[in-house]
């Protein structure tokens, strides 16, 4: 297959060092897998872009990105002129324009986004072009509405997790694919220390407040990480501030790199989210770590931990807080092993690739292989036996 990707034509790839930008993450993974694969992948991003690996290129067309770091991103959100004359859309419809362009000559065979509101109005007119979308924010009403105002059967939607679908069940969904982590970097511990933690964005959706009232209600220190988001400093300065202590910790942001020994010495990490998430990268981290996640009952939870066995999915704070006193039934092993069945980059390229295959309507790449590594099975036994076929025809005469 030929496929391009984009997901902001304003930020390089990969994402800078002091960004979170999950989209960014999955999207390099994605095409560094499909590439590994045979498939050609072009990666349409600005200047200061430099993803390696096999059938992998990276096409700039010389733009010049308006964010390379945190600073930078958090001015841009708050430029209101900027926001109000849509500088950063209209950055990303100058390279949406040139991918379809380009498409429709034959130079690509699908066209894959990871912002929908990028290419929906060129989409639909761009009918012989297939369009693929991976959704990861909640599919708002003003979201739905988007999508069914440029409605086309050329474009395709991806959903991170079953649940996600709930406010949109009609739309033209072509799979589910799970988020994928590195399985290398997130790796393995069977040892542990005693305290809890919360890793993640600084907002009341992911429930900071709630994972304090845990952790005092069970008698546990915490450790907080994450970055205190966009606008959310209010609540950061109201609700965990104050809170602070020698049993409540807030370490502030971390690269990724330096999150897995805080992971794997964590007794259990806990999830009590505030909103539908669409689904919880930091939970796979977790596990993969060997660490088992306590979460409410909300968004992809239960997609995500299986309850009993890599963790507990609840319905309350006050049965988080008993979770956290039967953490100890959890086998640290059994939450390694389904992150590495579920949810490693691997797995979510299989699923990528097949998705995209079937949209073209190639054979599935799982069954190809399959049926080709039989074939050369049958080859290989039949070249054995014609040297004895031959002595044995010898022989004979």
């Amino acid at each position: 297959m030929k496929i391009a990707i984009m997901v902001r034509a304003f930020i390089p790839m990969p994402r800078p060092s002091d960004m979170i930008y999950a989209p960014i993450d999955l999207a390099v993974a994605v095409a560094k897998g499909l590439g590994a694969r045979g498939h050609q992948v072009t990666i349409f991003a600005p200047i200061g872009t430099e993803v390696h690996g096999p059938n992998v290129t990276v096409e700039t067309m010389n733009l010049r990105p308006l964010v390379t770091n945190q600073a930078e991103f958090t001015a841009l959100l708050d430029n209101t002129n900027h926001l109000s004359h849509d500088v950063h859309g209209l950055w990303d419809r100058y390279m949406v324009n040139e991918m379809y362009t380009r498409a429709a000559a034959g130079e690509f065979d699908l066209l894959y986004f990871h912002h929908p509101e990028s290419a929906l109005s060129t989409a639909v007119k761009y009918l012989n072009v297939p369009t693929v979308y991976t959704l990861h924010d909640p599919i708002y009403p003003w979201y739905r509405e988007l999508f069914e105002l440029y409605a086309s059967p050329n474009q395709h939607y991806i959903s991170i997790s079953n649940n996600q679908r709930r406010d949109a069940p009609d739309l033209p969904y072509i799979s589910t694919v799970y988020n994928g982590t590195d399985v290398d970097l997130f790796n393995f511990s069977d040892e542990h220390d005693d305290y809890l933690l919360f890793a993640g964005r600084i907002i009341p959706e992911k429930g900071v407040k709630e994972a304090i009232q845990i952790a005092r209600d069970s008698h546990h220190r915490l450790l907080i990480i994450g970055p205190i988001d966009h606008g959310a400093k209010g609540y950061f300065d109201q609700y965990i501030k104050p809170q602070l202590d020698d049993q409540i910790l807030y370490l502030g942001r971390m690269d990724q790199e330096q999150l897995p020994k805080y992971y794997q010495k964590a007794k259990a990490v806990l999830t009590p989210v505030q909103w539908e998430e669409p689904f919880g990268l930091t939970t796979v981290e977790a596990m993969a770590c060997g660490t088992p996640v306590i979460s409410l009952h909300r968004g992809a939870a239960p997609e995500i931990v299986i309850d009993g066995k890599t963790g507990f999915v609840v319905h309350s704070v006050g049965e988080m807080v008993e979770a956290v006193g039967k953490i100890d039934q959890i086998k640290r092993q059994d939450c390694r092993d389904h992150v590495a069945q579920m949810f490693a980059i691997e797995q979510m390229v299989d699923h990528y690739e097949q998705a995209f295959c079937k949209i073209l309507k190639y054979e599935d790449p799982i069954q190809l292989t399959a049926a080709k590594i039989f074939i050369k099975s049958k080859i290989r036994k039949v070249k054995q036996a014609i040297p004895r076929l031959k002595r044995s025809e010898a022989e004979e005469r």
